[in-house]
């Protein structure tokens, strides 16, 4: 267990309680394989309390609590994970395997989101409507009561920050289900949040598996909306457990995001986002530009200078801060190979190296692949590791063919100085965000995030989540 550890994580938050589970889950670091900790392992009945919890803490301090309460104590809570921003990265970083220094820049997000619904929590206005004469027609945004989240294993801080942190802002009261992989900075934070001020039961941590845990938070009968990221399947299962009490649910899936290079593009102001946007967080990432499309007049050049910045990755333990660490688990080392050997025939333009790292890591090699086929499977599935293809395309119009020609619809980016071409493929490309030379604008708290088509549906982050965390109420009142 790493020193910066610095609560019981077999324990979960119930209400005022942190209590032990029946069982528990260990944890293991995936640089090296070892045991990290000993986790909670939470069945329905934990997750009916945690439910139970929430809808008291609504009928008490927490629901009669005004907006501009709220938004100080999300103030405080933020100013309070700025201050242990070095112990939660080493957590992160031991827990999920990634470098340290983007640990820590996660670490910082959480903070940001804090802040920013700190602030926003009394700026969610109502609108009058012009009505029939004799009449005065408003609107009200009110919470939707009892709010269960399940977060994924890849960022817990940041999807932490921007769905849990819309929802308290709003006045919701929370149930997380951190992923089994890795909830140590979801437990880490609940304890900030109580110590900044958080009032009992409305944040409510219960860990465990899916199918047990995850799986009754969706289907409990007590919550009011659910917010899930993960995989597509799982996703759709959520949202049918949902639907049978009729709950709202968002959902952020998958991506297979393409970056699009264009002949009159800024090469080197390209490269580092063309690279970056694919190894990040070894490719773990559900808006990973996993698909490079560059016109066929530069299509060798973009090869050549994204083939040699891959030779220069190096992968290794998470502590060693290098620009690529392990993956999550040697489950997903095996799925992401399997991927890989789908492309034995093809041709890898690059990879990155190994350095000196424990055999009982999860450790994959960056890959790039030339010249692959739009249809393809690494052309079209969503891989969750650090490989990247290239496809050459000559046309505007075949670029956004092969561009739309997944499932999915989460990012796209497209790079040209053709401000006319800038403004037709924004429009035409089928995605949630759409950057222009450039990709992820450096996080965008303020941005709303979400896909269309398999990527999900519904918005995080900015003031659109706020909305999504919220019901609209009209009230007409005729006075004559």
């Amino acid at each position: 267990m790493t020193n910066a550890i610095w609560f019981d994580p077999s324990l979960m938050l119930i209400g005022d309680t942190w209590r032990a589970a029946q069982n528990t889950l260990t944890l293991v670091n995936p640089s090296d394989g070892s045991p990290l900790a000993d986790i909670a392992a939470g069945q329905s009945g934990d997750i009916d309390d945690a439910v139970c919890a929430a809808q008291s803490a609504l009928d008490g301090e927490w629901g009669r609590m005004s907006a501009t309460e709220r938004g100080r104590i999300l103030t405080d809570i933020g100013r309070a994970v700025l201050e242990r921003v070095d112990e939660l990265a080493e957590i992160e970083a031991h827990d999920v395997g990634k470098p340290l220094s983007q640990a820590r820049a996660d670490a910082l997000a959480l903070a940001r989101y804090m802040e920013f619904y700190g602030g926003a929590a009394d700026k969610v206005m109502g609108e009058t409507i012009p009505y029939l004469d004799g009449y005065t027609v408003y609107t009200l945004r009110e919470p939707h009561g009892v709010t269960g989240h399940i977060v994924p294993w890849n960022y817990p801080m940041q999807i932490i920050g921007r769905s849990v942190g819309a929802a308290l802002a709003m006045g919701n009261a929370c149930v997380l289900k951190p992923a089994e992989e890795a909830c140590l900075t979801a437990l880490a934070f609940a304890h900030i949040a109580r110590e900044a001020g958080l009032p009992d039961g409305a944040l409510n941590v219960v860990p465990g598996r899916g199918p047990e845990a995850g799986a009754a938070l969706a289907a409990h009968p007590g919550v009011q909306h659910i917010s899930f990221t993960g995989s597509v399947r799982t996703g759709a299962l959520v949202q049918q457990a949902a639907g049978a009490n009729v709950v709202p649910v968002t959902l952020e899936l998958g991506g297979k995001s393409p970056q699009v290079v264009f002949e009159d593009a800024d090469l080197d102001a390209a490269l580092p986002f063309l690279v970056n946007a694919g190894i990040q967080n070894a490719g773990q990432t559900c808006s990973a530009s996993s698909r490079i499309l560059v016109q066929r007049s530069v299509y060798k050049d973009v090869r050549e200078r994204m083939a040699e910045a891959y030779r220069s990755l190096t992968v290794g333990p998470a502590m060693d801060d290098l620009r690529v660490g392990p993956l999550i688990s040697t489950r997903q080392k095996q799925i992401v190979e399997g991927f890989l050997a789908k492309g034995a025939d093809l041709n890898i333009a690059a990879q990155g190296k190994l350095q000196i790292a424990p055999d009982t890591g999860a450790y994959v090699l960056p890959t790039l692949f030339d010249d692959v086929l739009a249809d393809h499977s690494l052309a079209r599935d969503e891989i969750f590791g650090p490989v990247q293809v290239l496809i050459p395309f000559d046309t505007e119009e075949q670029a956004i063919n092969i561009a739309n020609g997944t499932d999915y619809g989460l990012v796209a980016s497209i790079w040209t100085a053709n401000g006319a071409r800038q403004m037709r493929l924004a429009k035409k490309l089928r995605a949630g965000q759409v950057f222009i030379n450039n990709y992820g604008a450096g996080g965008g708290v303020e941005l709303p995030f979400g896909g269309v088509g398999k990527s999900g549906h519904g918005r995080e982050k900015g003031f659109e989540a706020l909305y999504g965390f919220s019901t609209l109420k009209t009230v007409a009142a005729h006075h004559g």
